[in-house]
């Protein structure tokens, strides 16, 4: 099934429109597809972090603690560690 396309509007400042440009000629794309692609790429990395904290935070703890965490302080005293 192929995706429906909508169009969209926006509005950028002089140098970033100008960079769009001669990025989008420089891959031998057209803005508009240039920009759907950044926008695409953004997408997939930003549900790819949040499935992976999602994942991270429904992990059990991997010590055993009171579920206490130590102050700033007590984790950088190095006079703990010897």
């Amino acid at each position: 099934m192929k995706a429906r396309r909508c169009k969209i509007a926006i509005s950028l400042d002089d140098n970033v429109a100008s960079w769009l440009r001669l990025e989008a000629q420089r891959k031998r794309l057209s803005v508009s597809e240039l920009i759907a692609e950044i926008v695409k790429e953004r997408m997939i990395w930003k549900n790819n972090y949040d499935a992976a904290k999602r994942r991270a935070l429904a992990r059990k703890p991997f010590l055993n603690t009171d579920g206490t965490y130590l102050s700033r302080e007590d984790a950088h005293d190095r006079d703990l560690l010897r």
